[in-house]
């Protein structure tokens, strides 16, 4: 059973090793260590027989959202994970009365963005030259909210 959890101390090296599987230039443990001590940071998780297989990390400024990273193990996509993972940021969202939500998305990732979308995540620009390794332009995607 898949189980959503607050990220603490204890997991931080599991998220480190989901993130490194899923990205060309992941953050480090240190970066995922400075959330916890940030109050704009949330990081939730997903764990499945004790083991992280996913994390979703969003910084909350304001009314504002902004999703940082969402990251799900191959083993463990198509399964409903990274579902799981948004409507849980988007209830504490609705929660905290924020205005929007917004993320960047790699322009050739047509799985996450379709992800987003069925999410109610829609387009709203591009970031040229947004990410590196490979170069690559970002699609900005944003949810808002009735506030």
């Amino acid at each position: 059973m898949l189980l959503i959890d607050n990220m603490t101390l204890e997991d931080v090296s599991g998220v480190t090793i989901v993130e490194e599987e899923c990205f060309s230039q992941p953050w480090s443990y240190q970066a995922f260590l400075s959330e916890l001590e940030n109050d704009k940071a949330v990081t939730y998780i997903a764990i499945e027989d004790y083991e992280i297989v996913g994390f979703i990390n969003a910084h909350f400024v304001l009314n504002e959202g902004y999703i940082n990273n969402i990251a799900v193990t191959l083993t463990h996509r198509r399964k409903h994970t990274a579902d799981m993972l948004i409507e849980k940021l988007v209830s504490l969202a609705i929660d905290k009365k924020l205005a929007f939500l917004t993320l960047e998305v790699r322009q050739s990732n047509e799985a996450a963005i379709n992800l987003y979308k069925k999410h109610g995540f829609l387009e709203v620009g591009i970031r040229k030259d947004f990410y590196d390794q490979p170069k690559e332009d970002a699609i900005l995607m944003t949810r808002k909210f009735d506030i």
